[in-house]
């Protein structure tokens, strides 16, 4: 009864830990996307690998309980597992962006594909030149 007892505490230690380690991803992955130079992305995601790393520790440790035979609701250790999992999917996506070379065909492909925001700044410009042209255009034929 009392090996029961320190197990279950051992799990709820772990999942606790499970549960702010995600939380620390979630705050750094956010800082990540809203960093501005690459020297903060840098170490952002320096900081996601550390934490992640953390995450995988415990996967492991979930996985040997779920296999083990003691425990008998297994459901919130394997809910766990997979919140673990699918932060770790997210970081190979950062990790994948980070690490393409600039003029590899990944790299080149993704220069093409330009953030909304800058698309939106771009298409402004534009409307802005062209609806100053079309004025000094219409000033020139007022004037003669």
């Amino acid at each position: 009864m009392a090996d029961k007892r320190k197990l279950q505490g051992e799990i709820d230690r772990c999942l606790k830990k499970v549960a702010e380690g995600v939380e620390q991803f979630e705050d750094i992955w956010q800082k990540l996307h809203n960093a501005a130079n690459a020297n903060q992305k840098e170490k952002y995601e320096a900081d996601l690998k550390k934490e992640i790393k953390k995450l995988q520790r415990l996967r492991d440790q979930i996985k040997t309980w779920v296999a083990s035979n003691e425990i008998k609701d297994k459901r919130q250790l394997v809910e766990n597992r997979k919140l673990i999992e699918t932060q770790m999917e997210r970081f190979k996506v950062v990790e994948r962006e980070t690490k393409t070379k600039a003029y590899s065909k990944e790299g080149l492909g993704l220069a093409q594909k330009v953030d909304p925001a800058q698309r939106e700044k771009e298409e402004t410009g534009q409307w802005l030149t062209n609806t100053i042209d079309t004025l000094n255009m219409q000033v020139d034929q007022f004037e003669s």
